[in-house]
């Protein structure tokens, strides 16, 4: 074991490669120096059907942004699609990307194939994205300017589209929200980082507004959102339902970096991760009992890690050269 992690850490960084360790979903070891010659590319290299599979997006110099899948026993799948931030779940693919040669980005929907579905402008800077377990709903989160009250400084927007009826939800902002059980409005409400429920109805979401950023879970059929806890940002639910791992603010400060933890909705316990690096992402679940997520290497690369949601055990490199991972298996509720 120590082998193969020396292994996957002195990847070329030009090698977009898989590396998944024992214990994860039954997953085999594989050091990332044994694909390096033979990663597969083509439009018709990535499939979003459900099996034990990630699907990611290249951060690698030499691919970088376009989506590869990934799966032990054989090569990492390059694709051409390119994204900036791309999520899958239930035969379902969000990417987002530029808008061609122009300044601005926009998002497509895509086919468990990669086809095209929708396109959406986005009117901001994308930051992140979610599907949910289904492959119904789809959420994204991008950075804005111009809102009076911040000075101009970038807020967020959180967007949600229903693909099967085509309903737009453009801003959570104009929603009823409440905090500590009682109606909440302000000019400073923020919303990011949207994960979703089995039942298509319920969703959990970052709200800032007052210094505060909650853990807010939504109703996509009541258009109501409530606060649940305090100092909790990117939350992901985990297969089962029960959790969410997210990220929080060191004592409270975002200058001071982010923790992982994982939150049990039931008892609001929170259980701090083994991983003690600052992690800004949102994270993603392998499986019950894994949470995946990606850390910067250098200034434009970054590699995919995971580590147990029970905070035992230690951090563990999965893909070199990655972001925004989404598990196949893991997003498909007949397979958890």
């Amino acid at each position: 074991m120590t082998t193969v992690r020396r292994a996957c850490r002195r990847a070329a960084p030009a090698v977009v490669a898989l590396c998944l360790l024992t214990g994860v979903g039954g997953w085999a070891v594989h050091a990332a120096r044994q694909h390096s010659h033979r990663a597969v590319t083509g439009a018709a290299a990535i499939s979003l059907e459900p099996g034990p599979r990630l699907v990611a997006v290249s951060a690698d110099q030499a691919t970088r942004g376009r989506v590869l899948s990934a799966a032990a026993g054989g090569p990492p799948r390059i694709g051409v699609l390119t994204c900036t931030r791309f999520y899958a779940a239930g035969g379902t693919g969000l990417c987002l990307r530029p808008d061609g040669d122009l300044p601005t980005y926009q998002l497509a929907v895509l086919d468990a194939h990669l086809r095209e579905r929708r396109t959406i402008p986005l009117v901001g800077v994308p930051n992140r994205a979610r599907v949910s377990p289904s492959g119904r709903w789809v959420a994204w989160t991008v950075f804005v300017t111009g809102d009076s009250y911040n000075g101009g400084r970038f807020s967020t927007r959180v967007g949600l589209l229903d693909t099967r009826t085509q309903r737009l939800v453009p801003t959570l902002e104009d929603w009823k929200v409440s905090v500590g059980g009682r109606p909440y409005r302000a000019a400073d409400v923020n919303f990011w980082g949207v994960t979703f429920a089995a039942d298509d109805r319920r969703f959990y979401a970052t709200m800032s507004t007052a210094g505060h950023r909650y853990l807010v879970r939504g109703d996509l059929a009541a258009g109501s959102v409530e606060a649940l806890r305090d100092n909790v940002e990117c939350p992901s639910l985990s297969p089962d339902g029960t959790r969410v791992a997210f990220k929080s603010a060191v004592a409270g400060d975002p200058r001071r970096g982010w923790r992982l933890a994982v939150l049990d909705l039931a008892t609001m316990r929170e259980t701090p991760l083994a991983e003690t690096r600052s992690v800004d992402d949102q994270a993603a679940w392998l499986d019950d009992r894994t949470v995946a997520y990606a850390l910067p290497r250098g200034r434009e690369e970054s590699d995919v890690w995971q580590v147990p949601a029970d905070g035992s055990g230690r951090p563990a490199l999965l893909l070199a050269g990655a972001s925004s991972p989404a598990s196949l298996r893991a997003s498909d509720p007949a397979l958890t």
